[in-house]
């Protein structure tokens, strides 16, 4: 007999959670003043509108905002072919000789890095496509080979003795959402990051963040309200449509996380009015409480959160959200580590119970995606009101779109 959660999950029709998004609601570019978006915010099942300047006036003076201070590298590279053929790759997630995002950026001469390859028919294996590229003023021959055709796994190999984060820089774009239909312009490379990135190694920008100003922080910091940061690295999953008849089927990406023995610290002490900045902040925060869940009940001290890892539990065998922090700081204090890295690729649905989020900033998104899953989970069948109100005052949507704060309601 199935367990009730997954009966609960697999009853779930998509199409119970889609809208209809006109074109010319999705946001193609930014506004000029970044904080001068619009501000929905949803409390005790009331929708008010503001701007986002005045996104201070909404928290308590009591609230943590946790960031995600992940920076998009230019992750997208074009190599033509003697024939004349264009090939192709786009950065997703290092493989040699380390799988640590941050530790892949300084590695030198050569690296594996599994990419999406667009015109993949047209690159054979044992062709080497090279190109050059300057550095400093200096030239560097840059070369790439498959090192495993099968899984997309590219070898980069160049001839200069400098990290590969300077490589990528001088080598790619930006890789924009392939919703704003358009060709990344030199722009984006400033407006699609936030103000406090600093993190190098997403695909994509934590779009949340995007509001955020130097403005909006000051006012922050006059009222009293904490920020802390950690990092998700963005992966291009994010923009993977569930294809999937049953939701639980949906190959949730796996993604990399850093958090701090400092947030512990921080998250311990204002663990009763945590504001997610963004839905990749909110799954980090999340899946950090089930790494506590998983060193509580000394199941493993490797951090790897399963898509339905959160879901077979009875409430009973679970520790407090307070308990896993502390198992966490116990942990690190025992290991003295200044940070942790993991990965998690949990899956948010109706039905999940929140353990360390009270609020969510967050922009707009696709219907029937896996974050609109994320948003009925958290406010419930309220999120169609949210979203039929965002529509009819105009909102702008996705990216590069407006913003809301939005408060728990689901009793988690």
């Amino acid at each position: 007999m199935k367990n009730d959660w997954l009966q609960q999950a697999e009853s779930i029709a998509l199409g119970d959670y889609t809208y209809e998004l006109p074109d010319e609601r999705v946001a193609k570019y930014p506004l000029t003043r970044r904080d001068q978006s619009k501000l929905l915010v949803y409390q005790n099942h009331k929708i008010q509108h503001s701007q986002f300047t005045s996104l201070p006036d909404f928290l308590p003076s009591h609230a943590l905002l946790v960031f995600n201070n992940t920076k998009v590298i230019p992750a997208r590279a074009y190599f033509q072919k003697p024939t004349g053929a264009t090939i192709e790759i786009l950065l997703l997630h290092p493989e040699q000789p380390t799988r640590i995002i941050n530790d892949a950026m300084l590695v030198r001469g050569s690296c594996v890095w599994e990419c999406m390859i667009g015109n993949k028919k047209r690159w054979k294996v044992g062709d080497v496509l090279s190109r050059d590229i300057h550095i400093n003023e200096q030239p560097v021959e840059l070369s790439v080979a498959y090192a495993d055709f099968e899984r997309n796994e590219v070898r980069l190999s160049w001839d200069a003795d400098v990290p590969f984060l300077d490589i990528v820089k001088a080598l790619g774009q930006i890789p924009l959402p392939p919703y704003l239909n358009r060709d990344t312009e030199e722009s984006d490379s400033e407006t699609y990051q936030t103000v406090y990135a600093d993190q190098h190694g997403a695909v994509a920008a934590p779009t949340a963040g995007l509001h955020f100003t130097e403005h909006v922080f000051e006012k922050l910091s006059q009222k009293g309200i904490e920020k802390a940061f950690l990092t998700l690295h963005v992966g291009a999953g994010t923009f993977q449509p569930i294809k999937a008849d049953t939701v639980t089927e949906h190959k949730m990406h796996s993604e990399q996380i850093v958090f701090t023995r400092e947030l512990i610290g921080d998250l311990l002490a204002k663990q009763d009015c945590i504001v997610a900045v963004g839905t990749t902040s909110l799954r980090s925060l999340e899946s950090l409480y089930w790494y506590g869940v998983k060193l509580f009940r000394k199941e493993t001290t490797s951090f790897f959160i399963e898509k339905l890892y959160p879901y077979p539990f009875d409430e009973a065998d679970l520790p407090t959200t307070r308990e896993a922090l502390e198992s966490i700081a116990f942990y690190m204090d025992q290991e003295n580590l200044d940070a942790l890295t993991g990965e998690t690729e949990i899956f948010i649905f109706p039905g999940y119970k929140f353990r360390m989020c009270k609020g969510l900033v967050t922009n707009y998104h696709q219907p029937g995606s896996t974050l609109i899953l994320l948003v009925a989970a958290f406010v419930g069948d309220d999120w169609k009101r949210i979203y039929a109100h965002a529509l009819e005052n105009d909102y702008r949507f996705l990216s590069y779109g407006d913003s809301s704060l939005l408060w728990n309601s689901t009793g988690g």
